[in-house]
């Protein structure tokens, strides 16, 4: 024999179709989640084969001597106490090998390409500096 009171049953099925309208949401917005992953997926193949080459300088370039440790640090301050630059262009990687820096990575904008040749050029105390720098946009 069912208890229940009208009253509850009616609830009980309100509470099953909110449910099952929430459950189907969900199962969208996955859906739609997943074809955006699908459009959105980057292709580095080309910087990395770039890096791969031998012809570019990657981190691992870097030099142990005292005089580029140096460098590449007072390079990697200037950067860091500069209020004005974005943190991808905080990001950009300084290589410092044989008094020769290289800058590369992505810059939102041609200014902050610029200012970071600019606070390179001053930090590095007279070193060489290869700006390879790429203007992303804000993107």
């Amino acid at each position: 024999m069912n208890t229940d009171t009208p009253h509850k049953l009616e609830r009980k099925g309100s509470m099953k179709r909110t449910l099952l309208a929430v459950a189907c949401l969900s199962a969208l917005s996955l859906a739609a989640l997943a074809a955006d992953n699908e459009k959105a997926k980057p292709d580095n193949t080309a910087t990395n084969e770039r890096d791969r080459s031998g012809e570019t300088k990657t981190s691992g370039d870097q030099s142990n001597s005292s005089a580029d440790l140096k460098i590449t640090q007072a390079i990697r301050r200037a950067l860091m106490k500069d209020p004005e630059l974005s943190t991808t262009a905080k990001n950009i990687k300084v290589i410092t090998a044989n008094g020769q820096v290289t800058l590369r990575g992505p810059v939102k904008t041609a200014q902050e390409k610029a200012k970071i040749d600019q606070l390179a050029k001053s930090a590095a105390g007279g070193a060489q500096i290869d700006d390879q720098l790429d203007v992303k946009g804000s993107n």
